[in-house]
This record gives structure tokens, C-alpha cells and sequence, in this order.
């Protein structure tokens, strides 16, 4: 490859597993078969009392009778919670997923070699391995359940069903165990059951193309009355009177963001440095709630560093990474490269 190819400055692929916004509805298990009985979860508001329990700094501030008055000052909350009425043990999960054509295209490109080297390669991934590894692998992100997140801890019974919609009706539907898949590995495709690799073999062909492929999600969780866990919203202004926590809801009705969704799907990382359990898909390897990026440029394991490598210098990267590089493009994002 010539060395004159340089990045492009403009750069961008669009996002090809489009997740919607997840609903959340409450009812009796044994409603499940003819999905009937089901009503939307709300969200209300409650004042809590809290205690003083942050770490304290410095000497003075470890005085007793500093922390006796700190506490005859009440730490007052209000904060927003949902929670399953009595009469209701079963929590229900629904979105709709559209898998999009077009993996390694992209969107936005400033440069008519670089976008003919990105579809070589490309060419070269899809004609060594398809896309058969990914899309499992989304796929059982899908049946384990992974998007429930904190809804799927401590309960007694998750079921997921994965239908295939056709001119607005259901073609075709699939039931899984998800408390029976595992969240940190993920068998081969070889050893997948049938189920699994209907619904990989459809995904598949949604990415590539060949057929247009929306699916529809419910998870049902059964654990009983009790708290449920929507999405907290980001509340920049947390002026006077504000609430602490403030939960998200479409037109009332308790959600999970499509964002949160979508991050779960793609949780999928197994391949980069020591891997220990799987991670979501992102240039960096990042890794938010643990402050830490698992693919460092130093080690030439980021994205970037890999993509420019197997375009410009014809350094193939291993197969693990090539799965890698095809799955940050299936993500979407702007690559381009800023100039100084």
C-alpha cells in the first residue's frame, strides 16, 4: 500500500444496531403467554431523610461535637423511585431493534482513496470471516438479558423473546433461558443452540444487507413487588431544591435510554490485553464506571491505532482485532483525523 494514503479528516460511519428507547410494564407472570394484564410502570416522587455518611477530611472535622451538630442537620432528599405495586411480581422489558445494512461504509468521507481502502478492506474482513462471530455475539447479548442491567440482579426468572416483524407483523419468534447464558463469556458459535443461531444468522444478514431485519425485545423478570431500575437522567443544574435523582420516562411511562440499550448489545470486547470479562466496544476500551481504558494507543491495542495500521501500512492485525475494528465500525462514530 502506498504510503502517500493519509487519514481522512472527515470520517464517520453510522451506527448500524439502532435500538429503541425500552418501556417498562408491570403484571403477574403467568400473564406472559398471551401478554395480556400489563400495566406501565410510573415513576413518583419521595423525600427521604438521609444521614451524614461522607468521608470526613482533616482533624477538625472529626470532632465530636462538629458531627453531633452536622447530624441534627438532616441531609433532606427528593428523589425519584419505580417500583412493581403488590399484586405485581413480574417486571417487562420491550423495545424494537433495526439492524442496518452497510457495516464499513462510510457516512461521511473527505477522501475518495481512503474511503476505496476502507471498502477493501472491508471486502477482505467479510470474505475471511463474515460477519457471523459478531452477530452472535450481539445476538446472546440479546438473550442473556445483558440490557436489564441492575433489573436482572438477585431475581428468580428471566425470559427473553425475540421476534422478527414483517410488514408490522410478528414472522417468526424465539424464547430463551437468559438466566441460563452466562454475562461474562460467551460460547462459540459452533456450540450455540439452534435458537441462537437462527436469530445470529438473521442479525447477520441484516448487516450485510441482504434482507431488512427489525426485531422486537421483551424480557420478562419475575422478582416480585418491589424497586425496578429505569434510566437516571443527568441533571447539570442541581440548584436549590432540585431533586437528587430524577428517572427517565417516556410520556410517563418508566424507560431505559436506547444509548444504555445499545451499550449492552455491543458489550461484546473480549479480545483486547487480558481480557477478563467482556466490555463494551469503544475506540479506547473505556470503561467508565471503573475510570480505566483497556486498549491504550501506547500499546498500539486502540482502535485508531489498529485501523490506521491495517489501512496505511498493511499491518494486518490479528483476527481477534480485526473482529474488534469490524465492531467499532458496526458502532458508528466520527474518526476523522483533526488537523493540527
Amino acid at each position: 500500500m502506498s504510503e502517500k494514503l493519509e487519514t481522512a479528516s472527515v470520517l464517520a460511519f453510522e451506527r448500524k444496531l439502532d435500538p429503541s428507547d425500552a418501556l417498562l410494564y408491570h403484571g403477574r407472570w403467568e400473564g406472559r403467554e398471551k401478554n395480556v394484564g400489563w400495566d406501565p410502570v410510573r415513576i413518583r416522587e419521595k423525600s427521604v431523610r438521609g444521614t451524614i455518611s461522607n468521608r470526613l477530611k482533616g482533624e477538625k472535622n472529626q470532632d465530636p461535637l462538629k458531627i453531633n451538630a452536622s447530624i441534627e442537620n438532616p441531609n433532606l432528599q427528593t428523589i425519584d423511585v419505580a417500583t412493581l405495586p403488590e399484586g405485581s411480581d413480574t417486571l417487562k422489558v420491550h423495545f424494537s431493534l433495526r439492524v442496518l445494512p452497510g457495516v464499513g461504509v462510510p457516512s461521511a468521507c473527505n477522501s475518495p482513496e481512503y474511503k476505496q481502502r476502507i471498502s477493501e478492506i472491508v471486502q477482505t474482513y467479510m470474505d475471511s470471516h463474515g460477519l457471523s462471530e459478531l452477530a452472535y455475539r450481539y445476538t446472546f447479548n440479546l438473550a442473556n438479558g445483558r440490557f436489564l442491567w441492575r433489573n436482572r440482579l438477585g431475581v428468580e426468572r428471566v425470559e427473553i423473546r425475540i421476534r422478527h416483524i414483517v410488514e408490522g407483523h410478528p414472522q417468526k419468534s424465539w424464547t430463551f433461558d437468559a438466566l441460563s447464558l452466562s454475562l461474562r463469556q460467551f460460547d462459540s458459535v459452533s456450540q450455540a443452540g439452534d435458537p441462537l443461531r437462527e436469530v445470529a444468522a438473521l442479525i447477520g444478514e441484516g448487516l450485510s444487507g441482504s434482507r431488512h431485519v427489525l426485531l422486537e425485545v421483551e424480557a420478562f423478570v419475575r422478582m416480585g413487588s418491589g424497586e425496578v431500575y429505569p434510566s437516571q437522567e443527568l441533571i447539570l443544574d442541581k440548584g436549590q431544591g432540585k431533586k437528587s435523582k430524577t428517572l427517565y420516562h417516556i410520556d410517563g411511562i418508566a424507560g431505559i435510554h436506547s444509548q444504555k440499550i445499545g451499550n449492552a448489545i455491543r458489550t461484546i470486547d473480549t479480545w483486547y490485553p487480558e481480557a477478563s470479562f467482556p466490555i463494551a466496544v469503544e475506540p479506547y476500551g473505556s470503561v467508565t464506571s471503573e475510570g480505566k481504558a483497556y486498549r491504550q494507543p501506547r500499546e498500539k491495542t486502540d482502535f485508531y491505532s489498529l485501523f490506521d495500521n491495517w489501512l496505511i501500512k498493511d499491518k494486518i492485525p490479528t483476527q481477534e482485532n480485526q473482529h474488534f475494528v469490524m465492531a467499532v465500525l458496526v458502532r458508528g462514530g466520527v474518526f476523522g483525523e483533526k488537523s493540527e
